[in-house]
């Protein structure tokens, strides 16, 4: 089930929020250095990672499912997201070189119908990112946030849903080992825990993170 994209928004409104985008995009960055002059697309809601492309990719567009809601971005200028049906994207084939997916897998009802517009769209070669929920981790048991709203998949798992639909996972990431909590002393500490956890804990991770190639 889809989380009410007012609800997502004002998430990545608070400190956590903020925070939890830097650290999720310091590793969406890791995987995609450099996006210039490539055709973009997130799935879900993906703003809060696709903006910090918006200057660098050659087209970024947020594509926001019926069912979650879409809302204007960026705040200053033109609209760059559109509502649309995630089994049934509005993309000519073969035509975008990179796609995101953020707070989609996990609530979609229709992985597989989503999936498969996902691989028709994608360029040959193109690159997709899929963040999800971990299953392990304490983010999936906390309803207070975005990721504890859906179905949490383990890095294994989250492997056999992209090789089913004909894509070859690639490179792995993990994020957001700080607990899903708004007291500033430990998000004071979020830098450290982060490094502390991706490098001995990473089976905790509160997300996992996949690129996978067509």
């Amino acid at each position: 089930m889809w989380a009410d994209i007012i609800e997502i928004r004002n998430f990545y409104n608070s400190t956590l929020g903020l925070i939890t985008q830097r650290l999720i995009n310091r590793r969406i960055r890791n995987l995609w250095p450099d996006v210039t002059g490539l055709e973009l697309l997130g799935i879900g809601y993906t703003t809060p990672y696709l903006d910090s492309f918006r200057h660098e990719a050659k087209h970024n567009i947020s594509a926001m499912p019926a069912a979650q809601g879409v809302l204007h971005w960026p705040a200053n200028g033109e609209n760059l997201t559109s509502l649309v049906n995630e089994t049934e994207l509005p993309i000519a084939d073969v035509s975008i070189d990179r796609i995101l997916l953020v707070h989609a897998l996990e609530n979609s009802e229709n992985i597989r119908p989503m999936m498969r517009e996902v691989w028709r769209i994608l360029a040959s070669g193109g690159r997709l990112i899929v963040v999800a929920p971990n299953r392990r981790g304490l983010w999936a048991s906390f309803d207070s946030t975005p990721f504890g709203r859906g179905s949490p998949y383990s890095m294994n798992q989250l492997s056999v849903v992209l090789e089913e639909n004909m894509f070859i996972p690639h490179q792995k990431e993990r994020a957001l080992f700080i607990p899903p909590t708004n007291s500033k002393m430990a998000l004071s500490f979020s830098a450290p825990v982060e490094e502390i956890g991706h490098y001995w804990f990473p089976a905790f991770a509160g997300v996992n993170i996949i690129e996978s190639t067509k």
